[in-house]
């Protein structure tokens, strides 16, 4: 059993292989999403159905802060100070590094939930294989 993650796996989440990958995934994975989602059943019946959509709620996070990046300084000019207007743009820039790790992140937990042993559908998996 191979304890060995690509660079950007979560530090919450076990490695693909070990006991409590996929329960730790989950866990991760819920954090991602709204709360409402843990009201439904599937998600927690096919993990892979929970990391594609924590991927679609992440990617629509990333291009939220793309648009308020480029549209930050026209809608804010008048209501917020000049020095106001660059926090924001340096908050823009910190969370949009943030997120687009998260991106990645959810994108390698997705890849080792598709892989052998999963859980998920067997005609549907591919293996794990770290991207360096």
């Amino acid at each position: 059993m191979s304890t060995h993650v690509p660079p950007g796996w979560p530090a919450q989440v076990h490695p693909p292989g070990t006991e409590r990958f996929e329960d730790t995934a989950m866990a991760w994975l819920l954090e991602l999403v709204p709360p409402e989602y843990r009201r439904y059943g599937v998600l927690r019946r096919y993990p892979i159905v929970l990391a594609r959509m924590a991927q679609h709620h992440v990617d629509a996070s990333v291009e939220a802060a793309r648009e308020g990046f480029r549209t930050a300084r026209v809608d804010l000019s008048g209501a917020v100070p000049p020095h106001g207007v660059e926090a924001v743009m340096e908050a823009y820039r910190r969370e949009g590094g943030r997120l687009v790790a998260l991106v990645q992140a959810v994108e390698l937990v997705e890849a080792a939930l598709s892989g052998p042993g999963s859980g998920g559908d067997p005609g549907r998996r591919r293996p794990f294989t770290p991207r360096l």
